[in-house]
């Protein structure tokens, strides 16, 4: 599935999703100071190679907000939201708070941890930077593309 996410001009950014077999939806994505959400969603899913909003969507599902509770999927949504609080904040929490917010965060919502360990969390905080510097050089209108 390729993911083209392109810099708009106002409040919002936009996702593209192109499945494999050529189906595309859109997404608005509120602008939020960092990359996209769902490019967060993007590292979290490919680093820990776990099942999330992305990979429900190649796998079928579709591109919105409605999707059914679903145990790792909700595990994902938690760690993505860190992830991004952390971002927020300027990337400066150590990864045992990332992972204690997590856990506090899994059991207000009623959902299990992923496995999650401080050589994870420094790997997802390294792709997120990285796409953060690409995405920071972008003019409205241009684009980045990924694969899941």
């Amino acid at each position: 599935m390729k993911l083209t996410f392109t810099k708009g001009p106002g409040k919002y950014d936009r996702m593209q999703v192109q499945r494999d077999g050529g189906q595309v939806e859109s997404i608005d994505c509120p602008k939020q100071r960092i990359i996209p959400h769902d490019m967060v969603h993007y590292v979290v899913e490919s680093v820990l190679e776990k099942r999330g909003f992305l990979s429900r969507v190649r796998d079928g599902e579709a591109a919105n907000f409605r999707m059914q509770p679903e145990a790792e999927s909700d595990g994902v949504e938690r760690l993505v939201e860190v992830f991004q609080g952390d971002a927020w904040s300027g990337s400066a929490s150590t990864p045992a708070d990332m992972i204690d917010l997590y856990r506090v965060t899994c059991l207000a919502r009623q959902c299990p941890m992923l496995e999650v360990d401080a050589p994870t969390i420094e790997e997802v905080r390294l792709q997120m930077a990285s796409l953060t510097t690409e995405w920071n050089r972008l003019g409205v209108g241009e684009s980045i593309q990924l694969q899941l």
